[in-house]
Parts: C-alpha cells; sequence; structure tokens
C-alpha cells in the first residue's frame, strides 16, 4: 500500500521484524557519526546536504517516513559499499539501500537515524559474452539498457517490468521483480546465475555460477534474489540472456468484459499456447489511459487484452491465439511490425502513469493461480462495490497476477478507512484463492502487518532466524520484509 503520511500505516505485525538501530548508539552523536561516513568514503561520495537528501529519501510508494536521514553515501565501486557497511555496523546505523527509487512498497523510503545508500553510480555492464549468453553487471544498470547491449548481439534479457526504462537490475533482483513477459520467460530469478554480494559486516562473498546448471551447496542466489536488501547488497550479478526471438506477433483483444478476456487467457493456456506477454486492462484502465494518451482503445471494446507470441513458431501460434480470441472477443487487431505493435505495448505501460493523473494510486499486487483470476477479478470487483472506492484492475494474465489499483483523493490529508478496509479485503482475497500478497512488488514496508498470516508463525520465525544469520547487528533496511 502507499501512503503521504506515517500515520497512515497500518498497526505494526505482531511479531517484530529486526529492530532498527538508533543512529550513532556504539559511536557517539550525529556529527561522529556523520563524519565517520565522509572520512571512510572518497571525496565526492558522501553527502548530508538537505536538498541531497530529500532527493534521495523517497521511493514511488507515496510513503514518507518520518525524519530525515543522516546522509547519502554514493557508491561507485565495491569498495564504497564495504566502507558504508563497515562503518555502519560499528555505529549501529541503519542503512537503507537504493537503486532508482521506483519501488512500490516503501523498501527505499527512508527516515531518521538512517543512511542511503546510493548504487545507480555502480551502473558499468561488465562483460557480455555471447559464447556463454551471459552478461557481468553492476547492480546500477538500468533495466533496458541492457536488454538494448544484449540486442545488439542477437540476444535479449527477458525480464521486462513496466518500469524497465527507469528500474535498475538491483532493484529487480531485490524484489525478483517479474514484468510483462513473466508468462513465457519467468521473473528475474529465472534469469539470474550468480551475485557478488557485500554482507552486513562488509564482507564480500559470492554466490552461484555463470553455467545454467550447478546444484553444489545451497541456492544462495536464488535466496538473495528478492530478498529486499536485508541479507546483503548486491553488488554484481551475472544474468542469463537469451537469443531474440526469430519473430514477433503481436494481438490487440478488445473485450466486453474482463471474465470475457479471462475466458480467452484460459483457453490459449488449454490449447497449449505460452504467450510471451497476456497483459488484461480493465475497462476503467482502459478509460483512463484512452484519457491520459489521446489512445482510442476503448472505440473497440471495453476491456484490452495485449497478447504476443514469439520464436520461431510465432506465426503459428498467433493463427491460433487469434482465432481463440476472436470467438470471445469483440474485435481483434494483429500486428508483426514494432512500428504498429509499439503503441499497444505502449499503451499497457502508461496504465499506471494514467491512473496517477486521477489521484492517488495505491498499488496492489496479488497473485492467484490461473484458474482462479477470473474469480479473483469478479471479487475484486464486488469489493470496489461494497466500499465505494475506486478500484483499477490491470494484470499479466497469463500468470495470475494481478494488479488492483485503489485510486484516492491526493487532497486528503489520511488515507480514508475506506480505502484501507478494500486493500485488507483484497489480500484476504488473495490467501482465500490460494495466492500470495505480493507476486511481483515485495514486502517492503507497507504488507508486513500482513506476511506472517500468508507464511505462517513457523515459516515467518525462521525466516527471521535466517536473516540474523546474514545481519546479526540488524543494518541492513530495517523494518523491511520481514
Amino acid at each position: 500500500m502507499s501512503t503521504e503520511v506515517g500515520t497512515d500505516l497500518p498497526a505494526a505485525p505482531a511479531v517484530p521484524a529486526v529492530p532498527a538501530a538508533p543512529a550513532g548508539r556504539r559511536g557517539g552523536g550525529e556529527a561522529a557519526v556523520t563524519e565517520a561516513f565522509a572520512v571512510a568514503l572518497p571525496v565526492g561520495r558522501w553527502s548530508t546536504d538537505p536538498a541531497i537528501i530529500d532527493a534521495h529519501r523517497l521511493d514511488r510508494s507515496g510513503w514518507i517516513p518520518p525524519g530525515r536521514p543522516l546522509g547519502v553515501a554514493f557508491a561507485r565501486e565495491v569498495a564504497d559499499v564495504q566502507s558504508v557497511l563497515r562503518v555502519a555496523s560499528a555505529r549501529g546505523v541503519p542503512v537503507i539501500v537504493r537503486g532508482a527509487g521506483t519501488g512500490l512498497a516503501g523498501g527505499a523510503a527512508a527516515g531518521a537515524g538512517t543512511v542511503v545508500l546510493d548504487l545507480t553510480g555502480m551502473n558499468r555492464i561488465r562483460e557480455l559474452s555471447v559464447a556463454d549468453a551471459v552478461a557481468v553487471v553492476e547492480p546500477g544498470v538500468i533495466t533496458a539498457d541492457l536488454d538494448a547491449a544484449a540486442r545488439q548481439v542477437g540476444l535479449s534479457y527477458p525480464p521486462d517490468p513496466a518500469s524497465a526504462s527507469i528500474s535498475t537490475i538491483g532493484g529487480n533482483i531485490a524484489t525478483n521483480a517479474g514484468g510483462l513477459r513473466c508468462a513465457k520467460y519467468g521473473v528475474t530469478r529465472e534469469s539470474v546465475l550468480g551475485l557478488e554480494v557485500v554482507l552486513a559486516d562488509g564482507e564480500v562473498i559470492t554466490t552461484g555460477r555463470r553455467t545454467v546448471k550447478g546444484v553444489a551447496g545451497y541456492d544462495l542466489t536464488g535466496l538473495l534474489v528478492g530478498s529486499e536488501g536485508t541479507l546483503g547488497v548486491v553488488v554484481g550479478a551475472t544474468v542469463r540472456l537469451r537469443p531474440l526471438p526469430r519473430a514477433t506477433v503481436t494481438l490487440a483483444g478488445y473485450f466486453d468484459t474482463a471474465l470475457a478476456a479471462v475466458d480467452a487467457v484460459t483457453a490459449l493456456t488449454a490449447a497449449g499456447i505460452v504467450p510471451a506477454i497476456a497483459e488484461l486492462l480493465d475497462e476503467r484502465t482502459v478509460r483512463a489511459v484512452d484519457a491520459a494518451t489521446g489512445s482510442t482503445l476503448a472505440t473497440h471494446g471495453a476491456v484490452f487484452l495485449l497478447v504476443q507470441t514469439d520464436g520461431a513458431g510465432a506465426t503459428a501460434e498467433a493463427d491460433e491465439a487469434q482465432a481463440i480470441l476472436a470467438a470471445r472477443a469483440r474485435a481483434v487487431h494483429r500486428s508483426t511490425d514494432d512500428a504498429t505493435a509499439e503503441p499497444l505495448l505502449a499503451a499497457r505501460r502508461a496504465a499506471l502513469p494514467s491512473l496517477e493523473r486521477l489521484g492517488r494510486p495505491l498499488i496492489e499486487d496479488i497473485a492467484v493461480p490461473r484458474s482462479q483470476l477470473a474469480t479473483a477479478i469478479a471479487r475484486v470487483t464486488d469489493i470496489a462495490a461494497a466500499t465505494g472506492v475506486d478500484i483499477y484492475t490491470l494484470a499479466h494474465a497469463a500468470d495470475g497476477n494481478l494488479h488492483p489499483i485503489i485510486v484516492v483523493d491526493p487532497a486528503s490529508p489520511e488515507l480514508p478507512p475506506a480505502a484501507w478496509h478494500a486493500a485488507e479485503q483484497i489480500f484476504e482475497l488473495a490467501l482465500e484463492l490460494g495466492g500470495t500478497i505480493t507476486g511481483e512488488h515485495g514486502i517492503g514496508i507497507l504488507k508486513r502487518r500482513w506476511l506472517a498470516t500468508e507464511l505462517g508463525s513457523h515459516s515467518h520465525d525462521l525466516q527471521r532466524r535466517l536473516r540474523a544469520a546474514f545481519d546479526p547487528t540488524g543494518i541492513l533496511n530495517p523494518g523491511r520484509g520481514l
């Protein structure tokens, strides 16, 4: 959930997360602490300028934590990260790790007594191997830039979050980001082979390997992906690349109802078709996109379904998919070139910005088994009607990941109780249907209240003990995740 004032947050979980340490608890006052960071880092890589701090203390969730961080550390090298964490561990200072700040769960929002560790300056593609189909990158590399570099040599980087043009690889790894191409290529974890990580005490470890196969030891790479910066700071990643698809076909289906569109996706799955993309925008979202961008989606149908096939069999799959959609849709449009496909993809990516024009969006992120997608969408509609809350739904339809987005009046100083009530019902719905409270955005700070319910007490406690093993002093992103 997102909000703009700290008092809007729900009550803390019954089982507290690793506590945040007050700044300077083991090394003098605030001045001494900030001086220690300034001495440890090269000139120009530490700032206490209020304007710079304010530019680096919030993420896209809209949550504003109380107070202002002590300063911002700008990492350019692995040694910078080591220096920051060594000082932080010695002084008991919480460190909030930050990439591009595009997170939607409050994970990169920093408040009083913390230090922001900005990794955007570590933005080099260290290696791009055609022979091994891998890239070795630093965490500040923009997702779309990596994909563009891979495409220059006939490869691609499949993970494709809607924020790909501005989000970083490090942030994607931290939240195990998904995106438009998840149905076929999986989430970020499926593309990460190995990591270079700085632990809380400044020690550097490497995990994984650059081979596709490998089962030596525990899967620390898989554990670290999605850990939201609570176990260590990723300073390098070896990621898997794939060949560029030989062909791509894009279909735009326009339906009278969301349930008809979901039925079409279900039929695609039953037919054995695995689309690279299957994105759904409900009627209210379609109208919002048209109003914001000047598109004319609603003139063709109330609900928009974007389906894309790729690979050697793209044309044959598209032929079959088009027939399935046509049997249920008001209209189906087909594109086989970038010029006509790009406006359709742009319409999907414009969904969240379009809703931001209407008010303050609370961006929910549930996932349910694909067989329950139609039920979930119908029940979200019922929740909106019962609570009187404006909810706009978009979905990665082929993998059951829904974004029911609650939009509230931005002039309201506090989040309306009805909005909280609607969000709670959405989370309860996800769990009731055998799903999860977050498919790709992470827990951050804004969903911690519901995490224990999903995990169960024993699993929750085990994960908290695991976190303490990696970060015994509790300095890494305290209050986030668990």
